[in-house]
C-alpha cells in the first residue's frame, strides 16, 4: 500500500490531504458549535464561481477560488446586519449568486478547463505550483486561527459576553470568515466543490459523540479528518474514482462505527 505514495502525483494529494485534514475540522469546529455548519456547503459552491472566474482570468482557480469565497463570506457578516431576525436567509442569497455566476460562465464556454476535476476533485491534477498555493493558505490559516483561538472559543459559547468584555466581536467574525474561506478554496482540489462541506462539518460530528473537553473534541476532529482523508484517498486510487467521493463516504462509516461503538459501550 505505501508503494502508492512513491507516486509523484499521489506525493502531491497526501501532501495536500494532510494539510486539509487538520484545517478544516479546526474551523469545522467553531462553525458547527455556532450552528453555522451550512455555510460551509455555501461557501463551497461560492468556490464555483470563484475556480470559474480564474479559468477565464488565466489565473490560479486556487487562488481565484479564494478570493471569491473570502468575498462572500465577508458578505455574509455584511448581510447579518440587514437580515438580524432572518438569517437563515442569507445562504440562500449567496447561494444563488454563486451558483448563477458558476452556471452562466461555464455553459457559455467562457471558462474552459477541467470544471469536473474541482467539482469532484481529483488526485491526478494537483500540480506543484496546487501545492504551494494550499500551502501557503494553510500555514497563514493556522497560524491565524492559533492566535485567535482563546478569543474564538470565548465567542463561540458566549458572544455577547465577549461583546461586554470588551472584544471587538465584529472584527473577528470577518477575519474568521476570511479562514473559512481560505479552508474551502484549499480543500477544493482534492475534495471536490460538491462534498467539501462534509470535511468541515462530519469528523467534527464524529468527534462529539466522545462527549468530551472542547480541547480534546478539537483534537479528536483533527484526528477523524485525517482517518477519513487517508483512506478516502487510498480508496479513490484503488476504485478508480474521484477522491471526494470517498473521502466522504469514508467519513460517514467512521461516523456510524463510532456511534455504534457508544451504542455497544453503553450495553455493557
Amino acid at each position: 500500500m505505501l508503494q502508492i505514495f512513491q507516486l509523484g502525483f499521489m506525493k502531491n494529494a497526501l501532501m495536500a490531504a494532510l494539510l486539509i485534514s487538520i484545517l478544516c475540522p479546526s474551523i469545522g469546529i467553531f462553525l458547527v458549535l455556532r450552528r453555522y455548519s451550512m455555510v460551509g456547503d455555501t461557501l463551497a459552491h461560492a468556490s464555483f464561481a470563484g475556480v470559474a472566474i480564474g479559468l477565464i482570468l488565466g489565473i490560479s482557480p486556487i487562488a481565484s477560488a479564494f478570493i471569491f469565497t473570502s468575498i462572500s463570506a465577508v458578505f455574509i457578516e455584511i448581510l447579518k446586519n440587514h437580515y438580524k431576525r432572518y438569517t437563515e436567509l442569507i445562504l440562500p442569497i449567496i447561494l444563488t449568486l454563486s451558483i448563477g455566476i458558476a452556471i452562466t460562465l461555464t455553459s457559455s464556454g467562457m471558462a474552459v478547463g477541467n470544471i469536473e476535476s474541482y467539482l469532484f476533485g481529483s488526485i491526478l491534477t494537483v500540480e506543484k505550483s496546487d501545492l504551494i498555493t494550499i500551502f501557503i493558505l494553510s500555514i497563514i490559516s493556522v497560524i491565524i486561527l492559533l492566535a485567535l483561538y482563546h478569543v474564538l472559543i470565548y465567542i463561540t459559547f458566549d458572544e455577547d459576553g465577549a461583546k461586554v468584555a470588551g472584544v471587538n466581536v465584529k472584527l473577528i467574525n470577518y477575519i474568521f470568515a476570511l479562514l473559512v474561506g481560505a479552508t474551502i478554496s484549499v480543500s477544493i482540489r482534492i475534495m471536490g466543490i460538491l462534498v467539501v462541506s462534509s470535511m468541515i462539518a462530519v469528523p467534527v460530528a464524529t468527534a462529539m459523540q466522545l462527549n468530551k473537553s472542547f480541547k480534546t473534541t478539537f483534537l479528536f476532529s483533527i484526528l477523524f479528518g485525517v482517518i477519513d482523508i487517508l483512506s478516502g484517498l487510498i480508496a479513490s486510487y484503488y476504485v478508480n474514482c474521484a477522491p471526494g467521493g470517498t473521502i466522504a463516504l469514508a467519513s460517514v462509516i467512521t461516523l456510524l462505527i463510532v456511534l455504534i461503538g457508544k451504542i455497544l459501550y453503553r450495553r455493557k
